[in-house]
């Protein structure tokens, strides 16, 4: 089937999160929810996240899964709020336990951390189905920007998280820990092996001021255009790319509050005696 797709832009990160459903009065899931944060003074809201949430109300849709595509590293999570909102169960890739693993010891999390996914609500497999309503979804596991990337195919829609980009903007960096180019260029061609006419749905734009946003492309355009990985560029060619552009790469903005962040499901850390919850920065780690 062919979804319905409302995209939401957060302008700060210049992320998009999605509400995919089957029909008015139907079954949908969320995408990619953002939490509103400040980094210079630590608050945070839902503001933006109430958007997706009264969508969902004013279409009068069932909520049936809330899904990530990976541990975001530049925007924190609001998944916990969206489920507690419209319902559903949370979904990550199994390999969320590898990224908690390497996270848990970057910042040096409480002992009682569990780095098995159980903060999720579902982990799913490489080439998992699951419904939303009449839709029918399957899961590719897409790593290399991460180890634990997800792409999301419902039905001619793919969500690819930051695996790809629009064919003007590339790839994914891949100096992440635990990333690895060639490990992303091989995800990307599975990708990439779906039907020309695919729509793809990209987590991130920055368009800068050459033109207006937009999130959507398709595998053809991809194949045809993509600045990093269009059809002819050897996994060679890409790997000596991608690792040269990494290397003049700033950190992302909001790394260090996101990623602490999201390894729990988008949970804030907990509250210490004082009753306050703290965010983490290492000193001269990363």
């Amino acid at each position: 089937m062919r979804p319905e797709v409302q995209a939401f832009l957060d302008p700060d990160t210049e992320t998009y999160s999605y509400v995919v459903y089957d029909r008015p009065g139907g079954h949908a899931a969320v995408i990619d929810a953002v939490l509103d944060y400040d980094p210079k003074s630590g608050r945070t809201s839902t503001d933006g996240a109430q958007r997706l949430v009264d969508f969902v109300h004013e279409h009068n849709l069932t909520v049936d899964w809330v899904l990530e595509t990976h541990a975001h590293a530049d925007h924190i999570s609001a998944a916990p709020f969206v489920r507690d909102q419209i319902g559903g169960r949370l979904g990550i890739g199994e390999h969320i336990r590898e990224v908690q693993k390497i996270f848990r010891d970057v910042f040096n999390l409480e002992k009682d951390f569990l780095c098995d996914g159980s903060q999720f609500d579902h982990l799913f497999a490489d080439g998992e189905s699951f419904r939303i309503g009449e839709l029918e979804g399957r899961v590719i596991h897409a790593p290399g920007h991460t180890p634990a990337d997800m792409a999301w195919l419902i039905g001619d829609a793919l969500f690819v998280g930051d695996t790809l980009f629009l064919p003007e903007a590339g790839t994914a960096r891949c100096d992440f820990p635990g990333g690895d180019a060639a490990t992303l260029y091989r995800s990307i061609q599975k990708l990439l092996a779906l039907p020309d006419d695919t729509r793809v749905f990209v987590c991130h734009d920055y368009p800068g001021d050459s033109r207006p946003y937009r999130c959507e492309t398709t595998v053809a355009e991809q194949k045809r255009s993509n600045i990093h990985v269009r059809e002819g560029v050897s996994e060679a060619e890409f790997v000596k790319m991608r690792e040269e552009r990494d290397a003049t790469l700033e950190m992302p903005r909001l790394i260090l509050p996101s990623v602490q962040v999201n390894v729990r499901a988008g949970e804030m850390p907990p509250a210490e005696d004082n009753g306050v919850r703290y965010l983490k920065i290492p000193i001269n780690h990363l």
